[in-house]
């Protein structure tokens, strides 16, 4: 099989990458009267960490593939 891969787009990316570390943040305005915070379990758009979350995801993905 010859396949030829030119480019990939997967929306949402960053949203699929699974935290290793312990990130806390505000609720959004509106979203709760009392002063909670949500602790995340998923990487989101804007976190630092979130290119490099997705990065060592897609990496063991494609390793584990054979690629």
């Amino acid at each position: 099989m010859n396949l030829e891969l030119l480019q990939l787009d997967i929306k949402g990316a960053f949203l699929y990458g699974d935290l290793t570390e312990e990130i806390y943040m505000k609720q959004p305005p509106g979203f709760s009267a009392d002063n909670r915070v949500c602790r995340l379990k998923k990487s989101i758009y804007g976190l630092k960490q979130a290119g490099r979350i997705w990065n060592q995801k897609i990496d063991s993905f494609l390793t584990s593939q054979g690629f």
